[in-house]
């Protein structure tokens, strides 16, 4: 987020309890994976092999981290999607750091908790007679919203059953359009659901994004108040629990989301992915979009985008000096196919009709149509 001077600040304090040797305090992340490790062989015996239970094998136990199962704990997928994100982390501080051995050690980690999640969630889709990706193993119950944290941060798109997100998500907004559209009586919902709005870029349906984003700042109250409560109710004088207020935590997804719509990290090819969410409207406005100094894994970015008479779309770099990343990935804001590309006043090849994909910066773009 681009917090710099907070972060030098914590350094310098930490820096003081650093041996006169040099070594540096463990900052617990090997004991972390033990930790999960010892979780998981809770349900790594025998008993978990059978057909009954075979759902639950070497998943992290039950809880009620998410809050819908505060009645009776169960074994969520929310839970263990962030166990899988936390072991990915911890395999690419040992890269960082150049631990070989425990990276090696946690890739496998990775590797096996990954087939073990995913198996669990099909078997679970299969016990309970359903077609979309459940919230935990015991209910077979429908949760877009924690399935979402698979997807991002979770990273793991590319590994989930793709007809069952497809399937997921899409129940998901028929839902959503009638509650929008009060089609049906309700009364309160979360605005956690923001994190979905994220899910529908990555599943390349930015006009469901913008949809969304649209309906969920229609409901910040108060309005002026520019957040979100932890419930948002239908009739708004409802004496009732509003909960957290302001909610950071749906704020922070709103952030993440909006981030998005202008860069992100695709994880399967360490991409960074640019404009995915931007509107037709916005690049033919005056002056078109621009981004200034947005910190990423890759350094800071920099662009312009605006729209040409005629049709055309003109990309430009301010490319600083650490910005390196290894594969850029530009979307087209229009709906109607790239012709051609031509950066830097060379024309280039492209095989995708609504995307770019590029291995060196160039300092402009032009997508013509």
């Amino acid at each position: 987020m681009g917090f710099t001077h907070e972060v030098r600040e914590y350094l310098e304090w930490y820096s003081r309890y650093q041996y006169e040797n040099g070594k540096v305090p463990c900052v617990n992340v090997v004991k972390a994976v033990e930790y999960i490790q010892y979780q998981r062989a809770q349900r790594m015996t025998e008993q978990y092999r059978t057909p009954e239970l075979q759902a639950y094998y070497v998943l992290v136990p039950e809880s009620i981290s998410h809050e819908g199962y505060s009645a009776k704990p169960m074994h969520s997928y929310w839970d263990n999607c962030f166990v899988l994100r936390g072991l990915k982390d911890a395999a690419a501080i040992a890269r960082i750091l150049g631990e070989n051995a425990q990276e090696a050690k946690y890739v496998v980690l990775v590797r096996e908790f990954r087939s073990d999640v995913f198996n669990s969630i099909r078997l679970a889709m299969k016990a309970n007679n359903i077609d979309f990706i459940p919230g935990c193993v015991e209910l077979g119950d429908f949760d877009a919203t924690s399935t979402a944290i698979g997807i991002s941060p979770g990273g793991e798109l590319e590994y989930l059953p793709r007809e069952a997100v497809e399937r997921t998500f899409e129940r998901y907004y028929e839902h959503f359009k009638k509650r929008r559209d009060s089609s049906f009586s309700w009364n309160a919902y979360t605005p956690y659901e923001i994190k979905v709005c994220g899910t529908f870029l990555h599943l390349v349906k930015k006009d469901r994004t913008h949809e969304m984003l649209n309906y969920f700042l229609s409901d910040q109250r108060p309005q002026a108040w520019n957040h979100w409560a932890e419930v948002v109710w239908r009739d708004r004088d409802t004496p009732a629990i509003i909960g957290d207020m302001p909610h950071t935590w749906v704020g922070s997804d709103y952030l993440s989301v909006f981030r998005s719509l202008f860069a992100y990290e695709r994880e399967r090819d360490t991409a960074l992915v640019i404009g995915m969410g931007i509107l037709e409207a916005w690049v033919d406005s005056e002056g078109g979009v621009k981004v200034n100094e947005l910190p990423t894994p890759y350094g800071k970015l920099s662009y312009a985008m605006r729209g040409k008479r005629g049709g055309d779309v003109v990309i430009t770099f301010e490319k600083g000096e650490s910005f390196y990343p290894r594969k850029l990935v530009i979307i087209s804001p229009r709906s109607r196919p790239i012709r051609r590309v031509v950066a830097d006043g060379k024309l280039m090849r492209n095989d995708d009709a609504g995307s770019v994909t590029l291995e060196r910066i160039p300092k402009e773009i032009v997508l013509e149509y």
